[in-house]
């Protein structure tokens, strides 16, 4: 079997880092045995090894908060695994998204440049977006959007299209990058509502750039 070749620790555990598929936000660090990590592929869910009661652990078994694997990678030295899963509910016991909600240190607090990546608000989004599907949080804007379904998500994509195209007939600079920021916004929902990773547009662009350029 593939995973023969990983190297477990001494008490026969190997960590696995939890990662949405789509947002690629962490969810949750845990431990995978032999067995757990034979028992995830087989039912293609996360099974860890609970090290505090010493037995294999099913996530979401009783709260149907489970995670369907998508894809499972071992690191470079292979004493390490990061598990890409579809969550279907809270990942953490507080009812949280991810079990790493608090911020220890941040370099944009600092206000010390520029951000090395100014496209990194679209993956932020992604996360908060993703994070809102999972919790529903009562009064929440992109909650609206999701109890009301693709439907009202469609409606929305279509009126702030229709927004873009007006404020850039009016010339209208102000208004045109708030009407932009309104639709891919509301683009990144659709996105989230439909599981298409964000990641996914990206890579079919750069596919279709390059085989222009060829």
């Amino acid at each position: 079997m593939k995973w023969e070749k990983l190297k477990f620790d001494e008490n026969g555990l190997i960590p696995a880092v939890v990662q949405d598929y789509q947002s690629k936000e962490i969810l949750t660090v845990a431990y995978m045995s032999e067995k757990s990590l034979g028992k995830t592929v087989e039912i293609g869910e996360t099974v860890f090894f609970s090290r505090s009661r010493k037995k294999l652990w099913h996530k979401g078994e009783t709260s149907g908060n489970t995670q369907k694997v998508k894809s499972i990678r071992y690191d470079c030295d292979q004493d390490a695994l990061v598990v890409l899963v579809e969550p279907q509910g809270p990942a953490c016991h507080t009812g949280s998204y991810s079990c790493f909600s608090e911020t220890l240190y941040s370099a944009d607090e600092k206000n010390d440049g520029p951000n090395p990546d100014r496209y990194a608000i679209l993956s932020e989004l992604q996360e908060i977006i993703a994070q809102r599907e999972h919790e529903m949080p009562e009064g929440a804007y992109t909650t609206y959007l999701f109890e009301h379904g693709v439907d009202k998500i469609l409606k929305k994509v279509g009126e702030e299209a229709g927004e873009v195209i007006i404020a850039a007939k009016n010339r209208d600079p102000d208004e045109l990058k708030w009407e932009v920021s309104d639709l891919l916004y509301h683009v990144l929902v659709l996105l989230q509502e439909q599981k298409v990773p964000l990641d996914d547009v990206l890579a079919t662009l750069k596919e279709r750039h390059t085989k222009k350029d060829n």
